[in-house]
């Protein structure tokens, strides 16, 4: 469906002529026989572009029938697109390299720079960017100019698999330049699937006219036998993060098994936190704020499992923890050191109409932190 223009949109024409006048077939010169009009989005504001057409006046030259349109247009959009191109390229960027959701970079198109556009356009826009640049890295005459002034190549195939169960993306990367030359999903690891994607590396190299010096991958079959025979002579070598990994598996199942005895002793977060909703807000707001902090700064060193052969998870959320227990050790030591230096003989109330709001604030935060050590 096209797309609405909301009423009273103030839109930037901007008016294109078509750079060659001439007919193609007779050369006589051609005639404004239409406008065409396309509204489009950009990051400076709509803009109304406004597409002269013309075509060769000789009813019976055969250019008569053609309509010859600006080729300035495509420069600003292409056809039927609701956005220029600086949108586009904006959209792809966080995508792809920001990493953004759909609905995060149509909520900063509408506030930013006030573009609506559907969910579904941003998805079709995306798509259509990573298949450009994919185009664009395959592109012969870019790829021989990236490697001008490499002597050899280095090559590395792995498998990435989603889900037990489903297709496995195979990617070939160029380890020289840190680019990736093509990516297939395989529905069978067989040898001979994989020897297919060798054998295409092998016409990658060939095009560029470089040889190949060295082979990265894991253990896998498929990569041993198939790097064998493609690349007969060329060095295979295993990659360093499976070697770690496979090294490390003892390590990392000690290390699991302290994640599961720290997660069983840290516990009594919910309970710590329906307390202090419980309080009134007056208590809430001295204190229970304090407690609220510490119990999600607790909750996601749990709850993380980022790590990897050289950094465990679990020697990660023990140093996490070991910094939330100092914080809260630090507290307990201030509010000692606080009450020894207040009257001890001095009865409640006299104590609590002594202090000023500000040490009435700093006590309630001690409290917080002892609940919390507990």
């Amino acid at each position: 469906m096209r797309y609405q223009w909301p009423a009273g949109t103030v839109l930037r024409e901007v008016v294109l002529e078509p750079e060659e006048r001439a007919c193609a077939v007779c050369g006589e010169r051609m005639h404004i026989c239409d406008h065409r009009g396309h509204k489009i989005f950009t990051l400076r504001g709509p803009v109304q572009i406004v597409s002269k057409l013309c075509h060769c006046p000789d009813a019976a030259c055969a250019g008569h029938y053609v309509t010859v349109s600006p080729a300035a247009e495509l420069a600003l959009t292409m056809p039927w697109w609701q956005v220029g191109w600086d949108v586009f390229a904006w959209i792809g960027h966080r995508r792809f390299a920001r990493h953004w959701s759909v609905p995060q970079i149509g909520l900063e198109l509408r506030d930013s720079y006030r573009i609506v556009v559907s969910e579904d356009s941003i998805s079709r826009y995306a798509v259509a960017y990573q298949t450009m640049v994919a185009a664009r890295q395959q592109d012969p005459l870019a790829l021989a100019e990236e490697y001008r002034g490499v002597k050899d190549l280095v090559l590395s195939i792995d498998g990435l698999q989603p889900e037990k169960g489903h297709e496995t993306l195979y990617v070939v990367r160029e380890l020289r330049r840190r680019r990736v030359w093509f990516a297939e999903p395989l529905l069978s690891s067989a040898a001979d699937e994989v020897r297919r994607l060798l054998e295409e590396a092998a016409t990658w190299a060939r095009s560029l006219e470089l040889p190949v010096a060295l082979w990265v991958s894991d253990k896998q079959d498929a990569f041993v036998s198939g790097i064998a025979k493609v690349f007969p002579g060329v060095p295979h070598r295993y990659c360093e993060n499976h070697f770690l990994r496979d090294l490390a598996k003892p390590v990392l199942e000690v290390d699991s098994r302290a994640k599961v005895a720290m997660r069983r002793k840290v516990r009594g977060l919910r309970a710590i936190e329906r307390e202090v909703l419980a309080e009134s807000p007056e208590s809430r707001a001295c204190g229970g704020t304090v407690v609220l902090d510490y119990c999600m700064a607790v909750r996601g060193v749990l709850n993380s499992d980022q790590g990897g052969p050289l950094a465990p998870p679990g020697l990660t959320m023990a140093a996490g923890l070991r910094e939330i227990r100092g914080s809260l050790q630090h507290n307990l030591d201030a509010e000692k050191g606080a009450a020894r230096r207040s009257n001890c003989a001095a009865s409640p109330a006299a104590l609590t109409a002594a202090w000023p709001k500000s040490e009435w604030h700093r006590h309630d935060s001690n409290r917080v932190s002892r609940t919390c050590a507990r």
